[in-house]
């Protein structure tokens, strides 16, 4: 029954997706999200902030429709630069490298393409459907959750979120704590008294997440990027013999199926997504592979397994998002973002609510991998040719596209300045090599946490005992200490890359 009323839901999902401007938006996406990943120094983080303010003035569907075409056309972009530069343009297409590039100084960047953009559409197809079947009978298990639910799920999603993340434990969880912090600016929902919002009006409505956005992964990124004068790389110039031997599907299909698998799976950890996807895929058929030795030389196996695994890890992370409303990593967090600018709260209602919006959704993404199949390999040549811009050429227009975006939205200088000033913490954050990721996420966390706290201290008559005596509150609230533990005790790793390996 569940599998029936997914596939009618996505029978509506594409009667919407299929509309002429719904159609333009997610085509628009999937060309800015392929160009943003073939330029090395950008990603879908730095986009979809930048262009967060242009969703505010599109409808609903086309925004949200247009910001995830970005999302996930920006993992197939990334690949091409990772094969034919050996410089992944996305963090996701780190692991393509490997192998890609070597199948290009082989003179094979052309079936390394191929398989590159024929793995990732299976897995975003087949992924996509998974989020049909899925969803729905999620959404139904996201109705057992009361608000103390809630918010143990939301505390065990911001620490798995710094488990899985880059860099130092310590520094993340200093993110975790300054993105709650600024998450109390404004007015308290409760008194209607203003809080931390230093005599300014427009900090009323609490610090704004699109010039945070904009200036810790956009301006942050820009001045890092403007530091690194090595930017002249050598790129592949002939492309020939575009289709893969038999011998290569011979090898691939089975890896395609196994790499969408883990990528699906590990999409719905929070702070998991396209690149813990992509690491995982690699690793297992290296491990599980006879000819293992072959890895990291050019074996065609070590380009397709990555490139399926983050497409699918990027399309299931949309899941957390659309059932629980809880955005599973920055990037998620940041379209959770467009939809409160939208007036939509994301969570399991969001089906029977606003059954066009989520069904057009996921039927955009069937479509949109079909779309990026078609603009990644007949415009190989037009990427290569971006890759030859001067950097000093780009970041001016960004950097003024940027500040008008952020003006236009309040008409408020107070958000220039709010970018500004979270652009120097950006580039300080990447000096410092803390990861602002885990401030974004907790930035948008913080409102529905402290609202779901609240209204589960009002159950309870003010006994905070609530959250252990729930069932699914109690066995969250344990797991996030476990998790909390292995991470802080010195006796198990120092590290989180070391601790996940474990």
């Amino acid at each position: 029954m569940e599998i029936l009323n997914g596939l009618t839901g996505l029978g509506h999902g594409l009667y919407v997706a299929f509309d002429p401007s719904n159609l333009l938006y997610c085509f628009l996406g999937c060309l800015l999200g392929t160009m943003i990943g073939v330029l090395p120094g950008l990603g879908p983080l730095n986009a979809m902030a930048m262009l967060l303010p242009v969703s505010y003035y599109l409808p609903p569907e086309g925004a949200i429709i247009m910001l995830a075409g970005i999302y996930y056309g920006s993992q197939y972009g990334g690949s091409t630069t990772s094969i034919l530069v050996n410089m992944p343009g996305e963090t996701s297409s780190i692991v393509t490298c490997l192998d890609g590039h070597q199948m290009a100084r082989q003179g094979r960047a052309g079936p390394a393409l191929a398989i590159a953009a024929l793995s990732s559409v299976f897995a975003g197809i087949a992924s996509t459907l998974f989020i049909a079947l899925l969803a729905p009978p999620l959404a139904k298990v996201a109705l057992w959750f009361g608000p103390a639910e809630y918010v143990s799920l939301m505390v065990l999603g911001l620490i798995v979120a710094v488990v899985l993340a880059h860099g130092a434990v310590l520094p993340a969880l200093g993110m975790i704590v300054l993105g709650l912090l600024l998450g109390t600016v404004g007015t308290d929902v409760v008194t209607g008294a203003y809080r931390l919002t230093l005599g300014i009006p427009e900090l009323s409505d609490g610090v704004p997440i699109v010039p945070v956005a904009m200036g810790l992964f956009g301006v942050g990124e820009i001045v890092a990027n403007l530091e690194n004068t090595e930017r002249k790389v050598e790129v592949t110039r002939h492309i020939s013999h575009l289709w893969p031997t038999a011998e290569d599907f011979r090898r691939c299909w089975r890896v395609v199926l196994r790499a969408t698998g883990v990528g699906s799976v590990l999409g719905l950890l929070p702070g998991g997504g396209a690149m813990l996807s992509s690491f995982a895929a690699y690793a297992l058929e290296k491990k599980i592979s006879p000819n293992a030795s072959k890895f990291g030389y050019g074996a065609v196996e070590g380009v397709a397994a990555p490139e399926a695994a983050n497409n699918a890890g990027a399309q299931t992370s949309f899941i957390p998002l659309l059932t629980l409303g809880i955005p599973s990593n920055a990037v998620i967090a940041l379209l959770a973002g467009a939809m409160m600018i939208q007036g939509i709260t994301p969570g399991p209602n969001i089906i029977t609510e606003q059954p066009q919006l989520f069904w057009g959704l996921i039927a955009s993404m069937l479509i949109g991998n079909v779309m990026l199949l078609i603009i990644n390999l007949p415009l190989v040549g037009i990427w290569v040719k971006l890759l030859r811009i001067p950097y000093h050429l780009l970041y001016p227009m960004i950097l003024a596209i940027m500040c008008i975006g952020t003006y236009t939205m309040n008409n408020s200088m107070v958000d220039v300045l709010i970018l500004i000033t979270f652009g120097f913490f950006g580039y300080a954050f990447i000096k410092l090599r803390c990861e602002p990721a885990p401030l974004i996420l907790a930035l948008v966390l913080q409102p529905i946490l402290e609202q779901n706290f609240q209204r589960a201290l009002q159950v309870s008559y003010g006994n905070p005992g609530i959250f252990v005596t729930r069932p699914i509150s109690l066995a969250l609230i344990i797991t996030t200490l476990i998790i909390l533990s292995l991470m802080i005790l010195p006796a198990i790793r120092s590290t989180r890359e070391k601790a996940f390996e474990e």
